[in-house]
This record gives structure tokens, C-alpha cells and sequence, in this order.
């Protein structure tokens, strides 16, 4: 797991790849050196838990067998308790699921690690991490959503770099052992102010796929993210 003061991580979101090439596209970010990306980040969305619709089990399934990169699945979907130990299942290392969407998130987080991945707990914009901080010790990562989930292309939302200030310096105290990972609108003009605010790992989605060589993209914004750590 990847704390302050490591290299920071960068987890490219097919979300923005050519869904048509995807075995392509992870390939694109999977060769060894500064050019490697250290997750993959999957989105998926079940047109109810938000408006859109993308993939689901049978593709992240296809992507893991083209791919030695480790599977960060986003999930932005309703009734998690039922459908995110699947992805565990199918051997995705990380599997992130939405506060919003359980009213109890432990016992979820229990199944995905007896599943065998890490259990993530993801909060949208205007979701306070206050009410969040006792159950945090149940989980290995903590998203914060710096757009509203949905849709990619969104405009990064400052404000939200106040709950990564506030539980880094609860990580920094010593009383909890957590990723903090960032999801929206990330790339080179956003990345290093939501460094300097702790983050761990980011999600990049246009700013890695939407460039003409996606290895160099994942290697600059790793290298931007460092220089302010």
C-alpha cells in the first residue's frame, strides 16, 4: 500500500480508453519502468446508483486476463452487499464501492477481503468524511470523489481537498493505515495541488488516454505528483 512520502500512484480509468481495443489500451500503460501504471481503474455504473451505464463483471473479467496491471474497480451501483464480492471474486485487487449507496458499509467491506481484494470505501462531492471516520479501520482505501460520479470529462472540484487534509493528518497521526485515492477531473493542471493535499493515488482518465503516447502521460503525472510531496 502506497502512503505519503512513497511514489505516488497513478491509476489510468478505461472510463476515457477506446472500449473497442481495450486489451490495447492496458497494454498502452503496462510496460515496465516510469511509463508503467500501477492500477487500472474500472468504472462501473448500473444506470441507477448514477444516470449512466458502462461495463460490468464480464468485461473487468476479460480485462484481468489481458493485463498483469491490478484491477481497481469503481463501483457506482446500487446494493453493493450483493454485487461488489463478485469482482473480488474474479480477482480484481481493489474493489471500491459508494458510502451513499449501503447503510451499512462494513459488513461489505468484510466480503471483499474475504473475497480476496482490498475493500474501498468511495464518498461523492458533498458527502462529509466526519460521519465516515470510526468505519474507516474496516477499509484499505478511501476514494474521494472530486467530481460528481457518472460521467467522465467533469471539472475538478477544489473543495473536496479538504477531506484529504483531514484524513491524512488522522493517517499521519498514526492512528489509521489508508490509501487515499482521487477520482475526477485529474491531470497536469489539477494533479499537484491535490498532492500537496495527500493524496496517494490518482485517477486519470483523458489526461492519460487522451494522449498520444498514454505511457508518457502516466510517467509526467507521476513525476508532477512527486516533485510537491
Amino acid at each position: 500500500m502506497c502512503t505519503a512520502g512513497k511514489s505516488p500512484m497513478i491509476a489510468p480509468s478505461i472510463l476515457s480508453a477506446d472500449f473497442a481495443n481495450l486489451a490495447a489500451e492496458a497494454a498502452a500503460v503496462a510496460k515496465d519502468g516510469s511509463t508503467r501504471a500501477d492500477w487500472l481503474h474500472v468504472d462501473v455504473m448500473d444506470g441507477h446508483f448514477v444516470p449512466n451505464l458502462t461495463l460490468g463483471l464480464p468485461i473487468v473479467e476479460s480485462i484481468l486476463k489481458s493485463t498483469d496491471i491490478p484491477i481497481d474497480c469503481h463501483l457506482m451501483i446500487e446494493d453493493p452487499a450483493r454485487w461488489a464480492p463478485p469482482y473480488a471474486e474474479a480477482g480484481a485487487y481493489n474493489v471500491t464501492f459508494h458510502a451513499e449507496a449501503t447503510n451499512d458499509p462494513v459488513p461489505v467491506a468484510r466480503d471483499i477481503r474475504k473475497a480476496g481484494a482490498k475493500a474501498g470505501l468511495s464518498l461523492k462531492p458533498g458527502t462529509p468524511l466526519e460521519p465516515y471516520l470510526e468505519i474507516l479501520k474496516s477499509f484499505d482505501t478511501l476514494l474521494i470523489m472530486s467530481v460528481e460520479p457518472g460521467f467522465g470529462g467533469q471539472s475538478f472540484i477544489p473543495e473536496v481537498l479538504e477531506k484529504a487534509r483531514a484524513i491524512r493528518k488522522v493517517i499521519d497521526s498514526g492512528d489509521l493505515t489508508l490509501l487515499v485515492e482521487i477520482d475526477g477531473g485529474i491531470n497536469a493542471d489539477t494533479i499537484e495541488q491535490a498532492a500537496e493535499a495527500g493524496i496517494d493515488c490518482f485517477v486519470a482518465g483523458s489526461a492519460v488516454y487522451g494522449k498520444d503516447d498514454p505511457g508518457a502521460a502516466v510517467a509526467a503525472l507521476r513525476a508532477q505528483a512527486a516533485a510537491v510531496r
